[in-house]
């Protein structure tokens, strides 16, 4: 039996295994100039998921009760295989800028269509890391198959599609039914015209 306590540890060196291979990918690219190297770099982000995804399978399949780790495992894969490409994309576009002579990244967005659009993209993407997280999360159940022992699995699924809708409400609906304007420009030509007179 596991507490899931090393799950936990292995979240977290999958994260910051994920930053640098990132950072040693794009380094080696922009400042070295070695693009096979920065390739072989940035096409190992993805493994540290599945190091994670082998490493749950192979505990909840020791016996041990899903827990707490076992659904922040679900869904840190599902957070990378929804936004890991955007990260790595705009990543590269950053360090293009910055160490390449490439054009400077879009800002993004603050107002009107666009900043709706923005946020509806965002959240598709969100969607592919709650759809994710979610059939991990569903296939360990069925693999499981034991209600007491998955018990916690289900409560994150809940929690996930909870989060996914209030994400949905309150940021593409809400931006969709009211846009959020550009701020009106300051309209003071009048206001100095008037002082002009009055101090003649």
């Amino acid at each position: 039996m596991s507490d899931g306590s090393h799950l936990v540890v292995l979240v977290v060196a999958c994260e910051v295994a994920f930053w640098a291979f990132l950072a040693a990918g794009l380094g080696t690219r922009y400042l070295l100039g070695w693009r096979r190297t920065s390739t072989v770099l940035l096409a190992c982000t993805p493994v540290v998921d599945v190091v994670l995804l082998v490493a749950s399978i192979l505990d909840l399949r020791s016996g041990s009760t899903a827990g707490t780790a076992h659904g922040l495992a679900a869904a840190y894969i599902g957070l990378s295989a929804g936004f890991g490409h955007r990260t790595v994309t705009r990543a590269d576009a950053r360090w293009a800028h910055r160490f390449g002579g490439g054009p400077a990244p879009d800002p993004r967005p603050q107002h009107g269509r666009e900043r709706t659009r923005h946020e509806w993209v965002l959240w598709l993407h969100a969607l592919v890391a709650w759809a994710v997280a979610c059939a991990l999360l569903g296939a360990a159940i069925i693999l499981v198959d034991d209600a007491n022992r998955t018990e916690a699995l289900r409560s994150w699924i809940d929690g996930l599609t909870a989060g996914l809708v209030i994400w949905l409400l309150a940021w593409p609906v809400a931006h969709t039914i009211w846009p959020k304007q550009p701020p009106a420009a300051p309209d003071d030509a009048p206001v100095r015209e008037d002082l002009q007179q009055t101090s003649r």
